[in-house]
């Protein structure tokens, strides 16, 4: 057998790793868990997974197009907003079509663009941050795809309604652009876009969200994306069946309405962002102000030897060198506990 040409030098994945015993602190998930709702909604739909889901997931996708203002139809599914970023390449991209996004931001959009034989052009962030201009001077006749990431992983920062406004404005009708979202709960910044109300102008964009995050259901693997309806039809056209398991579509439902679980997270998050940032001024160590729930921090070291060193002693973090950033590490925001071991570690770590 011979694997297709654009597969022969494509990287796999590389997740935050796992240490038996060891805070992880490594993938931006919820430090708290799951919902409660979700955790007594996933046990009540047990007995039921000899059947399967409901392939259209229209409960839940009604309940998300309730939170939007929009219709179902405007809303589509995914395991997890990995597979709306697929949908996308998969809808539209043909061998020899160009993708465009930043080189330091989220491999997974290079991954799905070459997947169906396209290639991938890079702006670099300025000071960390997308450089929506130089994005837009890359965009040509052959660019199917856009991929934004506000805030951005692994930088946490984030640019505004007025950016996004005027960037769109530049598109080519032909020119798909992603906003990918997956953060967007844990903003507090003024200007974040409301990208949502932009779909009526642009039909050319497609909005990213997830459970994974703030809901605590990344082991679930619940997105969606939202869109207007003919742009979410082509998306269900390359859509697998049930790739969206009963229990994640029970625990989605049940987590979108869980509020008290939301504003607990919300404020174990800004708690540890505070305490984080005070942390780091004080060992002199640079980071991005962040709007989601990690920090990048550079720690003037060497990205591999740092992570290691660190978990050794109980803690995985993310090294920063596959995202273009060699010195910097991501971490997640922990809880209080959580954090401030993290810092022990980090410090001991920068003694050796």
């Amino acid at each position: 057998m011979k694997i297709r040409q654009c597969l022969r030098d494509l990287a796999p994945y590389i997740p935050g790793r796992l240490k038996a015993g060891a805070i992880k602190l490594a993938s931006n998930e919820n430090p708290l868990g799951p919902s409660p709702k979700a955790m007594e909604a996933l046990r009540e739909c047990v007995a039921g997974v000899c059947l399967y889901p409901d392939n259209t997931c229209m409960g839940l996708r009604e309940a998300l197009a309730a939170r939007h203002g929009l219709g179902p139809g405007n809303i589509v599914a995914g395991s997890g907003s990995d597979e709306i970023m697929m949908l996308a390449a998969a809808a539209y991209v043909n061998p020899g079509d160009t993708a465009v996004t930043a080189r330091e931001t989220f491999s997974n959009y290079t991954f799905v663009t070459r997947l169906f034989g396209g290639e991938m052009k890079y702006a670099p962030l300025g000071n960390g941050f997308f450089d929506l201009e130089a994005l837009a001077g890359l965009v040509d006749s052959r660019t199917r795809l856009v991929f934004l990431c506000n805030p951005n992983n692994p930088t946490g920062t984030c640019f505004t309604q007025g950016g996004l406004e005027d960037f769109l404005r530049k598109m080519p009708p032909e020119t798909l652009v992603v906003s990918d979202e997956a953060y967007a709960d844990f903003v507090d910044a003024p200007g974040f876009p409301d990208s949502v109300s932009l779909l009526a102008k642009h039909p050319n964009l497609l909005v990213m969200r997830t459970f994974s995050k703030l809901y605590g259901l990344a082991g679930l693997r619940v997105g969606y994306g939202i869109a207007r309806e003919e742009l979410a039809g082509d998306l269900l056209r390359a859509k697998i069946s049930f790739s969206v398991n009963l229990p994640a579509l029970a625990a989605a439902r049940a987590a979108l309405e869980d509020r008290d679980f939301v504003e607990k997270s919300l404020a174990v998050n800004r708690e540890g962002k505070a305490y984080l940032y005070g942390e780091f001024d004080r060992l002199g160590l640079a980071y991005y102000p962040t709007q989601a729930n990690f920090i990048c921090v550079d720690t003037g070291r060497d990205s591999g030897d740092m992570e290691r060193r660190i978990m050794e002693l109980g803690v995985t973090v993310r090294p920063l060198a596959s995202f273009g950033l060699p010195t910097s590490l991501r971490v997640t925001i922990g809880t209080r506990e959580q954090n401030r071991i993290f810092i022990a570690c980090l410090e001991k770590a920068l003694s050796e």
